[in-house]
């Protein structure tokens, strides 16, 4: 009797394991465990500032070029549906925008708003082209067709940011706030069979200020590291300074950016004048 109620005990604790085991079939089965945390997290409120503890500031723009190695993990998965639930960082910016939950501008102000709908339908607009077609007796027809276009991220290699640098002098610390991103696409034109590059085009900006887009980065994955347990959201790794860039522009009395006063290694140099110049004057607050 002792020996039937033992493997009956273990039995209904076998069983329960394997129900607790078990992943409904709406999930698709991807997963051995549920995965929410991510979607469930809220961004946290920034520090209040006011006008009068502002006792300096820059305004500073910058490009983060995903062809860096460092910087890979903005451009990879390249696949639309992501791996492991997470997608790159073009695909997480260009769905938000194709379902109307975050705002876009046309310009680094954000003071032109774009409409959504109207915008994705222009980007995805087919081309019109013309077909040549010869039988075998040799007669030509020519008929037009269109072919559709899809948004791809592997177009998109860079990253443009626009931040206030400043001091508050209620903590004597410097800060940085990231006010605008923009998403910018390779341009290419076809020369003899031959692509060859144009330049790179803003597509639209991004307010990063917008409670719709905080919600939206915070609640989405990179890739970062082994351990995909654990990994940080798009907001963290922005706040956090998780990415290697360049300085492309410093507001000034000329509005100009680098590009326009120098090329070559002397626009390198300016760039990395400025990033020194910035992290300088946190060090020039104190005295020894």
């Amino acid at each position: 009797m002792k020996k039937v109620f033992i493997s009956l005990l273990l039995f209904c604790f076998s069983a329960t394991l394997l129900n607790a085991q078990t992943v409904e079939e709406g999930d698709g089965y991807r997963h051995f465990y549920e995965r929410h945390t991510a979607q469930e997290r809220e961004p946290f409120e920034m520090p209040f500032l006011r006008e009068s503890d502002v006792v300096w500031e820059q305004i500073v723009w910058r490009t983060i070029d995903l062809r860096e190695k460092f910087n890979h993990f903005f451009y990879f998965p390249i696949e639309h549906a992501g791996v492991e639930g997470r997608r790159n960082f073009a695909y997480v910016i260009w769905d938000a925008v194709v379902d109307g939950s975050i705002p876009i501008y046309s310009d680094d102000e954000m003071l032109i708003p774009i409409d959504n709908e109207r915008f994705v339908n222009q980007f995805t607009k087919p081309d019109t082209i013309i077909l040549e077609i010869v039988d075998d007796d040799e007669n030509y027809e020519y008929k037009t067709v269109l072919v559709p276009k899809e948004f791809n991220s592997e177009e998109m290699l860079q990253i443009r940011l626009k931040e206030a640098w400043y001091i508050d002098k209620q903590v004597t610390e410097q800060g940085v706030r990231i006010l605008g991103l923009c998403l910018t696409k390779e341009l290419y034109k076809d020369h003899d069979g031959d692509l060859d590059y144009i330049g790179t085009a803003e597509m639209f900006w991004i307010p990063m200020l917008s409670p719709m887009v905080r919600r939206l980065l915070v609640r989405n994955e990179a890739t970062w590291q082994q351990n995909i347990a654990d990994q940080p959201s798009w907001e963290y790794i922005l706040i956090n300074r998780m990415f290697n860039s360049y300085v492309t522009r410093i507001s000034n009395v000329y509005n100009r950016s680098v590009l326009d006063y120098l090329t070559g290694p002397e626009a390198i140099w300016e760039s990395e004048r400025i990033e020194s110049f910035l992290l300088d004057i946190s060090q020039d607050m104190w005295e020894y």
